[in-house]
């Protein structure tokens, strides 16, 4: 059989074609992400830690180093570890539980996927400002959001100091992510459920397995690379948390995260070469979670 090589306008192959037509984002990324980051890592090795500095030389690694010994890039490190585990177990259960109570399908299940989607429409430092309202921290006379509706429920007991308070600042912070994600969670993991062939559950059902069986034994191990994929997700959102942050509380310490602290390092202290090196780290810290993944979903693919 004689092989018949395609050609498009001016004589151009249809393989150099589709290359001639993705090279636009090629050069995109090249420049805007790999650029940027290789841009970074250059600026993190240099003292340029003020804007004074016109000439900056190598230092290697101390940049790097000195973030051991810097107490607001620990404290913002362990906020960061307290919103990341609230999060991500907060969001997986909520969204888990709604998708097992809308997997069997219900009437009005277009309405429910799009109430509990909505949140995602909304921006990260749109619905901070809305929460910064709704968690006020005032007590008792005065008190608005949800101590407000506390109160007036005769549950005053229960108002909150919510993220002005040190030690529950975090866990605070965690709501209205959670809030928001949980949709997201939901359509992935209601997606898992509906690829799940009914002949598996036919075939358990045959064999005399009880729903709650089938749930536990056919269709949840079904849903690990679902999992997975959301754990990963999730994990990421988290690492790089900064517009719901800013939203909420501003550029506060109580609630400082490492991208918040980056921030303030690199345009308010005009510390470039370290604000560099807190952005490094946020990308390796990322790059660790989702390297891995993306290594799986690789082999996984080239197995079927």
């Amino acid at each position: 059989m004689t092989k018949v090589k395609v050609k498009g306008r001016g004589g151009v192959t249809s393989r150099w074609g589709g290359f001639f037509f993705v090279l636009p984002s090629i050069i995109a990324v090249g420049i805007f992400v790999y650029g940027m980051i290789a841009w970074t890592l250059n600026i993190s090795l240099t003292n340029k830690n003020s804007s004074a500095v016109h000439n900056p030389k190598y230092v290697g690694f101390v940049n790097y180093t000195s973030l051991l010994h810097d107490a607001r890039f620990t404290h913002a490190l362990g906020n960061l570890a307290k919103f990341t585990v609230v999060f991500i177990f907060g969001t997986l259960i909520s969204g888990f539980i709604m998708a097992l109570l809308l997997e069997k399908g219900i009437a009005g299940e277009g309405l429910f996927r799009s109430i509990y989607l909505y949140p995602m429409a909304i921006s990260f430092i749109a619905m901070g400002t809305v929460w910064n309202w709704l968690m006020n921290s005032t007590h008792d006379k005065g008190a608005g959001g949800l101590n407000l509706i506390l109160l007036k429920l005769h549950l005053g007991f229960l108002q909150n100091d919510w993220y002005i308070s040190q030690k529950g600042s975090m866990y605070a912070m965690a709501l209205p992510a959670i809030w928001q994600m949980s949709g997201y969670v939901l359509a992935l993991f209601l997606a898992g459920f509906r690829a799940i062939p009914d002949d598996m559950r036919e075939a358990a059902r045959v064999d005399g397995a009880s729903e709650a069986k089938i749930y536990r034994y056919v269709l949840f191990p079904q849903l690990s690379p679902t999992f997975l994929t959301v754990l990963i997700i999730l994990g990421h959102i988290s690492m790089k948390v900064f517009d719901l942050i800013i939203g909420i509380s501003g550029k506060s310490y109580v609630t400082d995260v490492l991208a918040v602290y980056m921030w303030q390092v690199t345009f308010d202290f005009t510390n470039y070469a370290k604000g560099a090196a807190i952005a490094m780290v946020i990308l390796f810290m990322v790059a660790i979670v989702v390297i891995p993944y993306l290594r799986y979903v690789n082999k996984s693919e080239e197995y079927r």
